[in-house]
């Protein structure tokens, strides 16, 4: 007789096999029966375990998160500028987000809707959403030359909400491979790394703190 699974062991199961549902059959086909079914438990107890599809979506976005940080830190551990950091960071996004494109592509709709749970701005999102500022605070913090002063506590914050861009962008992307949108990296990244680099200089230091006290009364 197999020993029982304790608790965490099946929500570790249920999260486990939504992960790799998510991942082989997409977003719309991913429902609670369907990996409850998969992973032989009671819909009952995916229920209990997880209160809606929503949990579960959040559960990717923690995944995917995760496997971004790190594979960021091995490409931030060599050092770089700001651009070098930055572009291989965005890479490393776009590799860790890879597996889920079927998942992507089918959610997007729900993840920009207002006042969804799935957007990346809801309460529920914040766990991985903070995971995520935390990688672009890396890339700033670590950047030689260093990041101006005056931008450093901000700075991260712009570059997540260009991640969130950079997202999108992938999503939508149907060339092989997403060549598109790995250009868009290539050439955003030391675009970045100029206008903060022209940041140093007095007569543009202004420029770029009202732009960054935009951001901030324009933010979620």
């Amino acid at each position: 007789m197999s020993a029982r699974r304790t608790a965490d062991e099946t929500r570790d199961l249920i999260r486990t096999t939504a992960l790799h549902l998510f991942r082989e059959r997409g977003f719309d086909a991913t429902t609670m029966r369907a990996v409850a079914q998969e992973a032989g438990v009671a819909v009952g107890n995916a229920y209990h375990h997880f209160a809606s599809k929503d949990d579960l979506v959040q559960e990717v976005y923690l995944e995917v998160n995760r496997e971004h940080a790190a594979r960021a830190r091995t490409a931030l551990a060599t050092g770089g500028d700001l651009t070098s950091r930055l572009r291989a960071t965005w890479h490393a996004g776009l590799d860790a987000f890879g597996p889920y494109r079927r998942f992507g592509v089918e959610s997007i709709g729900v993840a920009i809707r207002p006042g969804s749970a799935a957007s990346p701005f809801s309460a529920s999102s914040v766990p991985s959403a903070d995971l995520s500022r935390a990688i672009f605070r890396e890339v700033v913090d670590g950047a030689s030359p260093a990041v101006p002063a005056h931008l450093r506590a901000d700075l991260p914050e712009l570059l997540w909400l260009a991640q969130l861009g950079v997202v999108v962008a992938w999503v939508h992307d149907t060339t092989p491979d997403q060549r598109r949108v790995r250009a868009l990296v290539d050439g955003a990244a030391p675009l970045v790394g100029r206008l903060v680099g022209l940041a140093r200089l007095p007569v543009a230091r202004g420029v770029a703190e009202d732009a960054l006290r935009l951001l901030a009364a324009v933010r979620p």
